[in-house]
């Protein structure tokens, strides 16, 4: 290079980096991409309630049953009517009873072309059997499930639906996950449970993600949600925020600021996988005796146990998390 054309050179790039004005319209750029703003949609409370009722019309979801299929198909029906891409990972396992078991993991993509993503989960079977019900008639029948299962799925199915109002710049995925609930009550190690995050975990049909949230046992009456002890081990800054966002919303009465228990659950293999961060939504009960709810593995997990200003405050706070991640403000 000459020294005259680099003397030009170097007067031009002293001209432009000089330049006000394109120094202003650069900022302004950077300003806009920083201040996307969208509008959080309601959470329909009454739509995510009929979403629980319908499957539990199905009867229990119990894995090798005819209810278990009916409703795997009506759930891939409801995601395709909402244009996202399905995917069924079919598998098999043996439940610690030694029956094989039938189990489909059903993954939903919304904007399925951005690569890096966030994940919504819940598992979507049902319980083999109400071992905890005070009628010991009915502790070997499979239970309803409008809670333990059906909560977490209506929420999902009623957030993908308003994700079709309005386009949102990123990826999510909302998996649900079967063969979670056909565990052994007392199994430390918690691998008798969660067979079908544990399948996923071995065989991830995606990697990159930034989070996930879970979703279980989220729509009873009387329902609150501590921070879960998995979730602030492996997840403590999703977690926090999750619950932040829930102070601003005005729903501190049922998300408690306060760590609780370590829960084994689907968040657990997906946390532990290294995958993911994912922090779990779940009830736990501060009742002695019990983790969970009164309504927990027995037959009073139906209808008349779900709660539609429970549904609306975690369907409402997730629906936030959703957007703000697609905003960037998060």
């Amino acid at each position: 290079m000459t020294k005259s054309i680099a003397f030009i050179l170097s007067i031009t790039g002293l001209l432009v980096s000089c330049n006000p004005s394109a120094e202003k319209k650069k900022a302004s750029v950077e300003e806009n991409k920083a201040a996307i703003k969208l509008k959080v949609p309601g959470f329909n409370r009454d739509s995510a309630y009929n979403f629980i009722e319908q499957q539990v019309a199905f009867g229990p979801r119990r894995p090798n049953t005819e209810a278990h299929k009916a409703c795997k198909d009506w759930l891939v029906k409801k995601f395709e009517a909402y244009k996202m891409e399905v995917i069924v990972q079919d598998f098999s396992a043996e439940a610690y009873f030694g029956e094989r078991m039938q189990g489909y993991n059903i993954i939903a993509r919304y904007n399925p072309g951005e690569e890096k993503r966030m994940m919504l989960s819940a598992h979507w079977d049902t319980r083999f059997k109400g071992e905890k019900d005070p009628d010991p008639k009915k502790q070997e029948q499979p239970i309803p499930g409008a809670d333990d299962g059906g909560s977490g799925v209506g929420i999902i199915l009623e957030i993908a639906r308003l994700l079709q109002e309005e386009d949102i710049p990123i990826g999510v995925d909302f998996v649900l996950f079967d063969l979670e609930d056909q565990g052994q009550n007392g199994d430390n190690s918690g691998e008798t449970w969660c067979l079908g995050a544990q399948h996923w975990t071995k065989n991830p049909h995606h990697r990159l993600y930034k989070f996930g949230v879970h979703l279980d046992m989220v729509g009873s009456k009387g329902a609150k949600f501590k921070k879960e002890g998995f979730s602030m081990k492996y997840a403590s800054g999703i977690t926090n925020k999750v619950w932040k966002w829930a102070q601003r919303l005005g729903y501190d009465n049922y998300f408690i600021d306060r760590r609780t228990g370590a829960v084994v659950d689907d968040h657990y293999f997906l946390n532990t996988s290294g995958i993911l961060p994912v922090t779990n939504i779940i009830y736990t009960s501060d009742q002695r005796g019990s983790t969970f709810g009164p309504h927990w593995h027995t037959h009073g997990d139906d209808m008349e146990n779900i709660d539609r200003n429970t549904l609306k405050a975690v369907g409402q706070v997730v629906t936030n998390v959703v957007y703000k991640e697609a905003e960037g403000t998060f």
